[in-house]
């Protein structure tokens, strides 16, 4: 008897384990002053980074942001940064209505003039696209973020200047 409890209490001391090691993972995800809908974001962009050779840490850096209203026109994002802060503002109205393509394209284009401090990059190929996740969208090229283009253009995103 006592042989199968000793099992019993070990199997479930396994069974613990695991399942404190699986909630722990998921629970990893966070980042300090973002809004939680950004976290998969921030954690997409430092991933990207890594696979090209970039140590992004966002937290380390302590870039925060927000989804909340903005009030000019046109505008889907913006990044404020300076000596002591470094804060992503995603626009709400877009945010509602975009898919995670658009919104994934908007939050790299932030992250890319607050974490990698790249300005903006306005060059097209000759067939009208835009070159770059870094364009003001002041020019008429044509935005192709998508399955087919991403990887080249988050090549473009980490590469160094």
């Amino acid at each position: 008897m006592d042989k199968i409890l000793i099992g019993f209490c070990s199997l479930i001391f396994l069974f613990t384990i695991s399942c404190t090691s699986d909630t722990h993972e998921e629970s990893s995800l966070y980042f300090a002053n973002v809004d939680a809908a950004l976290w998969t974001y921030f954690d997409a962009f430092e991933k990207e980074g890594i696979k090209r050779g970039y140590n992004v840490d966002l937290s380390a850096a302590e870039i925060t942001g927000e989804i909340r209203t903005i009030s000019e026109d046109g505008v889907a994002g913006t990044c404020q940064f300076g000596t002591h802060i470094h804060h992503v503002t995603i626009d709400k109205e877009f945010w509602d209505k975009a898919d995670y393509n658009l919104r994934e394209y908007v939050v790299f284009h932030e992250l890319g003039h607050c974490a990698l401090d790249r300005g903006h990059n306005n060059r097209a190929f000759a067939n009208g696209n835009c070159v770059s996740i870094m364009h003001s969208g002041l020019t008429d090229c044509r935005v192709t973020y998508g399955t087919q283009t991403r990887s080249a253009l988050l090549d473009e995103l980490f590469q160094n200047e």
